[in-house]
């Protein structure tokens, strides 16, 4: 009975000790500590898609790449060291994932104001929001209060960042190991209606001749991506060929036509599960705006460092 009692006692300590590490996460963590953080931030990243367009999708796509690998903990922004194998070069994130240089711009402006309060976690979420905001996605309340790691990991990145290849199910999978339903996902996904991909990431889509891709579509990419590797890997295509700088519903309208760029966004309309959703949001820009305003909440609370887990690093791809 004792052991039983001892056990029960040691799962309410876990169970409490969760739930204080999930409420450290708040909206006004920095209220007095570094009150004009927020404003600091937005003001670089505003700066920042002023002069390329295309860093919104960037800074949308890092937050995410980030919080899929040991939770939103700027592991991402980290580069190689004697002791740490950058995720930076996993497969998909080589290349590809881009941005560094905007988080390190605000972070310097923050650590100039208010030195070692701010983590590059929190600065990553953050970002996001204000890149959505600033193409005329939505904005969000962002919850605050995120550490940085100490460590980085490029084979979970191999392993928990989704592939362009893969099938409806395996994303559904990804997405629920890291608590998002299918609802989150699409709307997720639906940030491929800002940014660019490479040709590499959509040849064989292109070239296929498949049934679930516009033949038109296809030949008008095919203009600028080569069928042989490795010529034109790098070339960039638009994900959504409509509005391509403008955070609307239009990916979720080129999905109906087929008209999806990378494989992993055609099957979310392929007779399966999410095309109810996918439908959903082609009509009513509103329920995307909001749901993805919601799924970028949940996903910011992906395993974060909190209390006394983690440190805040002095400047964000090295630790201090």
């Amino acid at each position: 009975m004792v052991s039983v009692l001892r056990v029960a006692a040691m799962v309410m300590l876990l169970l409490i000790s969760c739930s204080a590490c999930q409420a450290q996460l708040s909206s006004s963590i920095y209220a007095k500590t570094c009150p004009n953080a927020l404003s600091t931030i937005r003001s670089s990243i505003r700066s920042a898609i002023a002069r390329e367009r295309r860093m919104a999708a960037s800074l949308i796509r890092l937050h995410f790449h980030d919080c899929f690998v040991q939770g939103c903990d700027a592991s991402i922004l980290l580069d190689n060291s004697p002791t740490i194998t950058s995720e930076r070069f996993a497969i998909q994130n080589n290349n590809s994932v881009r941005g560094f240089e905007v988080i390190d711009q605000a972070k310097a402006a923050v650590e100039n104001i208010c030195p070692g309060v701010v983590s590059c976690a929190d600065i990553l979420a953050v970002a996001a929001r204000d890149a959505s905001e600033y193409v005329g996605g939505p904005s969000w309340t962002v919850k605050l209060g995120r550490r940085d790691s100490t460590t980085a990991s490029a084979s979970l990145a191999n392993s928990q960042l989704p592939r362009f290849t893969d099938s409806l199910q395996s994303l559904i999978d990804l997405f629920k190991s890291k608590g998002l339903s299918e609802k989150d996902m699409v709307a997720l996904s639906g940030s491929h209606t800002i940014g660019q991909a490479r040709c590499v990431t959509f040849r064989s889509r292109i070239y296929s001749n498949g049934s679930d891709i516009d033949a038109g579509f296809a030949s008008i990419r095919r203009r600028n991506c080569p069928a042989t590797p490795p010529n034109g890997d790098a070339n960039l295509a638009p994900l959504d060929l409509v509005t391509p700088n403008s955070f609307d519903n239009n990916y979720f309208k080129n999905l109906l036509r087929k008209k999806g760029l990378l494989q992993s966004d055609q099957v979310l309309l392929s007779g399966g599960s999410t095309d109810s959703i996918v439908t959903e949001y082609s009509k009513n820009p509103s329920t995307f705006s909001s749901d993805f305003a919601a799924a970028m909440v949940r996903m910011g609370d992906i395993e974060p460092l909190t209390g006394s887990a983690g440190i805040i690093r002095r400047v964000c791809n090295v630790v201090n």
